[in-house]
């Protein structure tokens, strides 16, 4: 038997500690997946810089553009993304020597909007412009079509420094011709990199001379970089859908419809009035022709009791039923097509044993006044025809 001093305590330290942390184990999980929630926000908030639409300066993807804006980063040149025309226009404020690379693929811009731009910056870039974006442009530039699938690289082909420094590209895109044209797919004809006489304007048939995935390739990064860092400032601008130009005024209809239509609308009129007239004569009026089609019998008398059914026509019902019974029981009796109702009755009273105005009464006299008597009275000549013509 242990002395009291060599007891141990039920509720030591470690029994204290349990005992609190399973009250508590409830509260201590809601906080712990409250931190990892925050923590979560905090890290995507870090990472919230990234950008995942194409050509993006901050999309580290194989369609993004971020190596050539860490790339240009890293020689000197300060790169401002931006979103909007506004934000673009407030950076080439003050600046006037300032590279622009706008990459609208869905021609958010308008010809003055782009118009705007041009007059803003010292050296604008556009990578494959859609026909809108290219009307904005000087006139000189016009769409040339594809570079063949077959074609996988492109000799510069032109005088220009940038491109005779960066030698043969490869990529697959559209073709442009301008004043200046290089990596021409023919002799003299539109290429991947097309400028305005003075060098201001640049287009660039391909997102492949930028971005990530196929940066690496020939000569596409010195392409890009030359081009793109001339100025120690370039401005990274792809447009949004804030940048779409609103109208004061709803179009009409008739701003809407093409101008050919008011000239093609009377003249169609008329061809289909014309047309109508020509089918109409020769159609001529309706002939009924009648058809070699069989119906069961069955079929048209269930077509004919629904058809009476739904028009509540109970007294027609009757007169189709008398009419049928008194047509087979002069049949049956041999009493000829034209037997009247008093021989008929006379004779199934003669074959029933019944008295002749009894059968009357039946037969002749009687009219059902709703669906409840109809069937009741149809079931009782249906029994005194089945007993004369068993007789």
């Amino acid at each position: 038997m242990k002395r009291p001093d060599e007891v141990t305590p039920l509720n030591g330290p470690g029994q204290g500690f349990k005992s609190w942390f399973r009250k508590r184990l409830a509260w201590i999980a809601i906080c712990t997946l409250l931190l990892g929630l925050v923590a979560y926000l905090a890290i995507a908030n870090l990472a919230g810089t990234k950008d995942a639409r194409t050509l993006s300066a901050r999309n580290p993807a194989p369609d993004g553009a971020m190596a050539v804006a860490e790339i240009l980063g890293r020689h000197g040149v300060n790169v401002t993304p931006t979103d909007s025309l506004d934000e673009t226009l407030a950076a080439l404020s003050g600046n006037a020597e300032s590279t622009v690379l706008l990459y609208d693929p869905r021609g958010f811009l308008d010809g003055s909007q782009i118009a705007d731009l041009t007059a803003a910056a010292d050296r604008l870039v556009v990578i494959t412009p859609r026909l809108r974006t290219l009307n904005g442009l000087e006139a000189e530039f016009r769409p040339g079509g594809v570079v063949p699938e077959a074609t996988t690289e492109l000799e510069p082909a032109c005088a220009q420094d940038d491109a005779q420094a960066a030698g043969r590209v490869s990529a697959q895109g559209s073709i442009y011709a301008g004043p200046t044209v290089c990596y021409a797919v023919r002799d003299n004809g539109p290429g991947l990199y097309a400028s305005s006489s003075d060098g201001r304007v640049i287009v660039l048939g391909s997102t492949d001379l930028v971005d990530n995935q196929h940066l690496a390739e020939s000569g596409n990064a010195a392409l890009a970089l030359r081009t793109l860092g001339n100025n120690t400032d370039l401005v990274w601008y792809t447009p949004g859908v804030r940048d779409v130009a609103a109208n004061d005024s709803t179009p009409t209809l008739n701003e809407l419809a093409p101008r050919w239509l008011a000239f093609a609308g009377p003249w169609l009129a008329v061809v289909a009035l014309l047309a109508i007239m020509w089918r109409g004569r020769r159609m001529g009026p309706l002939v009924f022709e009648p058809l070699p089609v069989f119906v069961k019998a069955a079929e048209t008398a269930e077509g004919r009791a629904r058809l009476y059914q739904d028009s509540r026509a109970v007294d027609r019902a009757a007169d189709n039923l008398r009419a049928g019974t008194l047509a087979r029981l002069a049949r049956h009796f041999n009493l000829g097509a034209d037997a009247g109702k008093d021989s008929i009755v006379a004779a199934a009273a003669q074959h029933l044993g019944r008295p002749a105005p009894e059968v009357r009464s039946i037969l002749i006299d009687f009219m059902p006044a709703d669906e409840g008597q109809l069937v009741q009275w149809a079931q009782q000549i249906e029994r005194i025809e089945q007993e004369a013509t068993a007789r």
